[in-house]
């Protein structure tokens, strides 16, 4: 399992455990609590949403749809050199990005000094 403020990633084991348990008519509640994971802490809304999915991609393409579908993007991607061309691109960028700042700065200056 991985944690972060944004998500929750549930091991592909626990996944498969609990729907094997759910289908044999265990309630989610016990389930979640039987393998240390306490609702009150994640909330009902997230635990549900995690179940209506599990139950949807298990449906659709049994043990297999329980595989996390992200893990080939959780990685850095691999760096590589860039051309002379992406080089020229970024400060060009820039430059024009911090022109259109400086235009709505100005525009925003003369609007609080009633022009």
């Amino acid at each position: 399992m991985r944690v972060s403020s944004k998500s929750i990633v549930y091991a592909l084991e626990f996944k498969e455990k609990f729907v094997e348990e759910y289908f044999k008519g265990q309630l989610p509640k016990i389930i979640f609590e039987e393998n240390s994971f306490y609702i009150e802490m994640t909330g009902i809304k997230r635990v549900e949403q995690s179940i209506q999915r599990w139950k949807k991609s298990y449906d659709k393409e049994g043990l297999l749809g329980l595989k996390d579908s992200r893990e080939r993007y959780l990685r850095r991607p691999k760096s590589r050199e860039l051309t002379d061309a992406e080089k020229m691109e970024k400060p060009e960028a820039k430059i024009k990005f911090l022109e259109i700042e400086n235009e709505f700065l100005k525009k925003l200056k003369k609007m609080r000094r009633g022009w």
